[in-house]
């Protein structure tokens, strides 16, 4: 399984059942899926090639893009990704975990995003919570699909670890009611884009 020592993977799931006291349909599910991975450069020297992770990261990219798939048991509709670094690696160890080439192979696997992935990433002791962000996969400016699934693993990451996140969401939030573009206009856009281009 990938070309990293990984000690865990775990997976979240939080359904939304109602909001402010009611539902508006099918609930919203967001799942996310964490790999814990031994960091190669914790305590080395400093290094401008960061391979090491990033090339490895494809393969990560497809085990968390399935396993966020299989656990959220519908289509996909928003999607983002987060990185945990332990204290003895830098915060630029994480974003080598999380470039496109995790990225591509993550969306590839809940059947693709034209939009880019939101994330975030920092620092931390073992046991740090990360608000995953999320956002429609089709399009950034879709307010309604604006959101986060909080991520925790109690025991990581270690000093030496790496706690690389990719979360989907079913749908957007519940009784989204503050205008802005919706998924409809979006996905009218790009239906009239590649109709024009063809």
């Amino acid at each position: 399984m990938a070309g990293l020592e990984i000690r865990k993977i775990a997976t979240f799931v939080d359904e939304v059942l109602t909001e402010g006291g009611r539902g508006d349909g099918e609930p919203l599910v967001k799942t996310a899926v964490a790999v814990v991975f031994r960091n190669p450069y914790a305590g080395r020297e400093f290094s401008d090639d960061l391979s090491e992770i990033v090339e490895p990261s494809a393969e990560l990219g497809r085990i968390i893009g399935e396993r966020c798939l299989a656990a959220v048991g519908r289509p996909v509709e928003s999607q983002g990704k987060a990185v945990l670094v332990g204290t003895a690696g830098e915060q630029e160890h994480g974003n080598a975990a999380k470039t496109t080439t995790f990225g591509n192979p993550f969306r590839e696997a809940f059947h693709g995003g034209r939009a880019w992935l939101p994330s975030t990433t920092k620092r931390c002791a073992p046991g740090a919570s990360v608000d995953v962000p999320l956002c429609f996969k089709d399009e950034i400016w879709v307010r309604s699909h604006y959101d986060t699934i909080t991520v925790a693993v109690a025991d990581a990451p270690a000093p030496d670890e790496i706690v690389l996140v990719g979360a989907v969401a079913s749908r957007g939030r519940l009784n989204a009611r503050l205008g802005g573009k919706t998924k409809q206009e979006a996905l009218a856009e790009i239906a009239a884009a590649e109709e024009g281009s063809g």
